[in-house]
């Protein structure tokens, strides 16, 4: 399928009032959902074009040091936090706010952004979440301690899949 097609497929969508797409071609199944359409959250930035000359990634890969994404990072809020379901002192759940590849540090090799006993503060890096070749900064919207980090580094995640297990401070 054209790239060209693809990307007047994605204008066309965002710009338009349609909350779900499903184009089929030629064995190729594409599906767009609006976020706006599955929650009341508001909507992450439209997707920018690439610049033909800037470097590719391969999608599943963070870009190596020095590297510049495809895209800039899209800062991603959290969908909710909830309650954890099994009690005890396990605190709360941090979900994902989108179906993509988990990342827990800013490249292959790096610390991790966040551990199990890290103590974050509101507006701190929780890991990476890479969805259509878009690296999105998972940030924490309030003060808490990572009890327990969920997923390991380059899982698929689901929307509202636990990735850690928080105790707000």
């Amino acid at each position: 399928m054209n790239t060209d097609l693809i990307l007047a497929i994605l204008d066309k969508f965002s710009a338009g009032e349609t909350a779900e797409l499903i184009f089929r071609d030629e064995g190729l199944e594409l599906t767009l959902r609006k976020e706006s359409a599955l929650r009341s959250v508001p909507a992450a930035a439209p997707v920018p074009r690439q610049d033909p000359s800037s470097p590719k990634t391969v999608p599943g890969t963070v870009p190596e040091a020095g590297a510049v994404p495809p895209f800039p990072p899209v800062h991603l809020g959290l969908p909710s936090s909830r309650a954890a379901e099994t009690g005890g002192d396990r605190g709360e759940t941090i979900a994902s706010p989108i179906v993509a590849v988990f990342y827990p540090s800013p490249q292959p090799g790096a610390p991790a952004f966040v551990s199990s006993g890290s103590r974050v503060k509101t507006g701190d890096t929780l890991c990476i979440l890479e969805a259509m070749k878009m690296m999105n900064h998972l940030e924490a919207e309030f003060d808490c301690e990572i009890l327990r980090v969920l997923p390991s580094g380059g899982d698929m995640v689901e929307y509202g899949q636990p990735l850690f297990e928080v105790k707000r401070l």
